[in-house]
């Protein structure tokens, strides 16, 4: 029986032991944790410190007066490009625009002949419609006479022009 009581306690002073074994490397892996975490942070400090210079350095060169002055000039040109663009947007666009006119003369004409000379102008060939265009005296007396007819002048020699320029387009 006492060497029954003697294995007993052995056994429960091996459990005590390997129980504080166990408190043991627990600690011992909560200071290698700490020590890793001391090292993460050392090393950041030295990052930051670094980080720290180096902005240091770019500020002296940066030089904030004469940047600001640059970036002023800078918008002062951007303006100027834009006000150009805006003329030459402008410019294109009339010029554009003035085509446009072009055409709608030439439509607005076609139809006054149409009027006045009925079907026989509708059936003149597009080539002839086209030379009118391309001469500018033609198109001038042409608008003028139009706009007499359309003012109602009562004219004897522009009416006998007239007459002379239709009977040119009817042959």
């Amino acid at each position: 029986m006492g060497s029954a009581k003697a294995l007993a306690k052995e056994i429960v002073m091996s459990r005590k032991a390997v129980n504080r074994l166990y408190e043991n490397k627990a600690q011992l892996n909560s200071i290698s944790m700490h020590l890793g975490e001391s090292v993460a942070i050392a090393r950041t400090v030295g990052h930051l410190s670094k980080s720290a210079e180096v902005m240091k350095l770019v500020n002296n060169l940066m030089k904030a007066p004469e940047m600001a002055a640059t970036m002023q000039e800078f918008s002062r040109e951007m303006t100027k490009a834009g006000v150009i663009e805006e003329m030459v947007t402008d410019a294109v666009d009339s010029a554009l625009d003035s085509e446009d006119i072009e055409e709608e003369i030439e439509e607005e004409v076609d139809k006054v002949l149409t009027e006045i000379a009925g079907e026989t102008a509708a059936q003149l060939p597009e080539a002839v419609r086209k030379e009118r265009v391309r001469v500018p005296a033609k198109e001038a007396s042409t608008s003028h006479e139009e706009e007499a007819i359309a003012e109602g002048v009562d004219d004897e020699e522009e009416l006998e022009e007239l007459r002379a320029r239709l009977a040119k387009v009817r042959s």
